[in-house]
C-alpha cells in the first residue's frame, strides 16, 4: 500500500514531481505566492470542530486540514486530539472503482486502496462529488489508514497539477505553456480561471498575462489530452503589462 506518513510536504511533492507528463497527476515542487495560498482555489479555508464518520471512525477534513486545491501541498498539520491519529497519503492513477472503494496504482509500482465516505472531500478543477471520478484519473488522497489496510480519504484531489511553466503562446481560450521539455496547453475556463500578479489576490483580470512569463499553474490535468484545465496562474510581481 502506498499510503505513508511525512513530516515534510517537499518529500509529498518530489514524490509526484512530473508524473503526470508521464501520464498520472503532477503535485510541483515550488510555492506560490502568500496571498494565494491564503486564498485558496476554492475561497476561505474551513476550520472549526471536528468530527466523525461513527463506524469507521473516519475523522472529518477540519481534523486533518484544509480541503481546497493549496492543502494538497500543505504540511501535514498535527492533530491537537492525542487520539487523533496522524494523516497519511496516497498517490496514483485510478485502476479500478468497487463501489466506495478506489484501487490507485501508485507511481512507483505499489498499491493502495482509498475508500470513499459520505465526508470525503472531492476536488477535481473544482468542488464536486465523487460521482466525477473516473478510472484513469490521477488522485492525491489524505485520510486515516484503517485495519484493513484502506486509506478512508477526508480529501482527495484528482488530476491536480501545480508546474512552474513559460508562457509561449496566449489564445482567446487556451495558453501554450513550456514545463522543461514538455510543451503543455493550458484550458482557460470562464468564470473559473484566475491570475495572481505577485502578491496580488487572484483575480478574472487575465489582460496581464504575457507571452516570456514564468508562470506558476495550477489546475486540473485532462487524462484524454493532456491539457490542463488552468484554475489559476500566478506569475512574478509586475509582471505583465496590459496586452
Amino acid at each position: 500500500m502506498s499510503a505513508y506518513r511525512t513530516g515534510d510536504p517537499l518529500d509529498r511533492r518530489r514524490f509526484l514531481t512530473a508524473a503526470a507528463l508521464r501520464g498520472a497527476t503532477v503535485i510541483g515542487t515550488g510555492a506560490l505566492s502568500a496571498s494565494a495560498l491564503s486564498t485558496g482555489v476554492l475561497g476561505t479555508r474551513v476550520t472549526g470542530a471536528t468530527g466523525t464518520t461513527g463506524a469507521t471512525g473516519v475523522i472529518g477534513a477540519t481534523a486533518l486540514g484544509a480541503v481546497d486545491a493549496d492543502a494538497a501541498f500543505a504540511a501535514p498539520i498535527r492533530p491537537l486530539d492525542p487520539a487523533v491519529a496522524r494523516s497519511a497519503f496516497a498517490e496514483g492513477r485510478i485502476a479500478a472503482i468497487n463501489g466506495d472503494v478506489l484501487e490507485v496504482a501508485g507511481s512507483y509500482g505499489d498499491h493502495s486502496r482509498v475508500r470513499i465516505t459520505g465526508a470525503t472531500s472531492v476536488w477535481k478543477g473544482r468542488a464536486t462529488t465523487a460521482a466525477d471520478i473516473d478510472t484513469g484519473d490521477g488522485l492525491y488522497a489524505r485520510g486515516l489508514p484503517l485495519p484493513d489496510g484502506t486509506l478512508a480519504a477526508d480529501a482527495v484531489w484528482v488530476n491536480i497539477v501545480n508546474l512552474h511553466t513559460t508562457i509561449r503562446g496566449i489564445e482567446k481560450t487556451r495558453l501554450h505553456l513550456a514545463h522543461g521539455q514538455h510543451e503543455i496547453i493550458g484550458n482557460l475556463m470562464a468564470e473559473r480561471t484566475s491570475a495572481a500578479y505577485g502578491d496580488t489576490s487572484p483575480t478574472a483580470d487575465l489582460s496581464r498575462l504575457t507571452i516570456g512569463q514564468s508562470a506558476q499553474v495550477l489546475g486540473a490535468w485532462r487524462p484524454s489530452d493532456g491539457s490542463v484545465d488552468l484554475v489559476r496562474v500566478a506569475v512574478a510581481p509586475g509582471a505583465g503589462r496590459r496586452r
